[in-house]
């Protein structure tokens, strides 16, 4: 089946190899080098730096390694093997127990798997901490974000108790718009702090961890340990490069956009978007109907209009319910919210009264 729209972030219909070269073509020369202090990924390694307002940063092909070298690092440091972060963090969910099997390392995770972290819950963790991880937004409830003084009040708290404070920055971008603060003054809370090149930007692939220089020359070591440090990194580097251009300045109206669908699917009522508001271009839709109906749903509505609502869905504890996520990006933004709460309609059987 072929996809024409849709509102899933990571579609295929603007990663298509043509597109993404055509990008590409518009920040080089003849005269661009492949690698060095002039080539893309050293440009890259500057540009985020100096947005982030760290002394130095280094490019990792994915972050699953990035973080997993950044609590290696702290670790070593404290000769303590143990860190905490929410239950969900992205660590513990998507990355197959990496910090452990490779590393060594010991996760607690602090707090509710439904709700935000907090002071509270990193208190009671008892064992000594290497580090604390903040993923900001949460992706996996909903892109909640913390408040910033109950933020800054952690990461001090953690700090006082020997730990280092690491940022899961995947989203950084987006969170930005929910602060509305400069990306230097969030950064500057944490030790380490990670980015994505691919989520919101809309890159190819890849991840830059900034921090110190000191740390980042550790880092370097780890990258290179791991197989991280791989040749020819540059047309990831100027596919994220193309994303710092274009699609950065953007996000706050890809947040405005997802306020605006989120409140028209409260509005209509016959499901539910969370956070209300969304802090960030980010949401999860929670609708009243078991997720085989809505995938079977999903899968005619694409079939017969080309039209993709989600990646996948989230079963939730009542088998009769379950959620997806939507993360505004340039896709999203071809979807006015009437259209998207019309589009919710359709993923629900048709028995449900409306």
């Amino acid at each position: 089946m072929t996809i024409r729209r849709s509102l899933f972030l990571h579609a295929p219909l603007r990663r298509k190899p043509h597109d993404v070269l055509t990008h590409m073509l518009d920040l080089v020369d003849a005269d661009t080098p492949a690698d060095g202090p002039d080539g893309p990924v050293a440009v890259l390694e500057r540009r985020i730096a100096a947005l982030l307002g760290t002394e130095a940063a280094l490019f990792f092909p994915s972050g699953t390694m990035a973080q997993q070298v950044a609590l290696r690092i702290h670790a070593e440091r404290r000769g303590r093997r143990a860190f905490a972060a929410h239950p969900q963090t992205h660590l513990q969910v998507w990355e197959k127990l990496g910090y452990q099997v490779v590393h060594g390392l010991r996760f607690h995770p602090a707090g509710d798997r439904h709700r935000l972290m907090t002071g509270d819950d990193l208190a009671a963790v008892a064992e000594p901490l290497a580090a604390v991880v903040w993923e900001l937004p949460q992706r996996d409830i909903g892109g909640q974000l913390p408040d910033w003084d109950d933020l800054c009040a952690q990461v001090s708290a953690v700090r006082d108790r020997g730990a280092a404070a690491h940022l899961d920055g995947a989203r950084l971008w987006e969170a930005q718009t929910g602060y509305g603060r400069p990306h230097a003054e969030i950064a500057g809370l944490f030790d380490t702090i990670y980015v994505s090149l691919y989520k919101g930007l809309q890159g190819i692939r890849g991840a830059v961890l900034a921090a110190d220089q000191v740390t980042i020359a550790e880092a370097a070591v780890w990258r290179s340990r791991l197989g991280g440090s791989i040749p020819d990194a540059w047309p990831l580097a100027l596919a994220a490069l193309a994303g710092l251009d274009t699609l950065l300045p953007r996000m706050p109206a890809f947040r405005d956009h997802a306020v605006a669908i989120a409140a028209a699917i409260n509005a209509d009522g016959v499901a539910h978007a969370w956070p209300d508001p969304p802090p960030t271009p980010m949401f999860h839709v929670h609708l009243p109907a078991a997720p085989s109906d809505v995938e079977r749903a999903a899968a005619g509505l694409l079939a017969e209009s080309g039209i993709q609502v989600f990646g996948y869905l989230r079963s939730a504890p009542d088998p009769l319910r379950c959620s997806f996520e939507i993360s505004v990006g340039e896709n999203a933004m071809e979807f006015s919210p009437k259209e998207v709460v019309g589009l919710v309609h359709r993923l629900l059987p048709e028995s449900r009264p409306r």
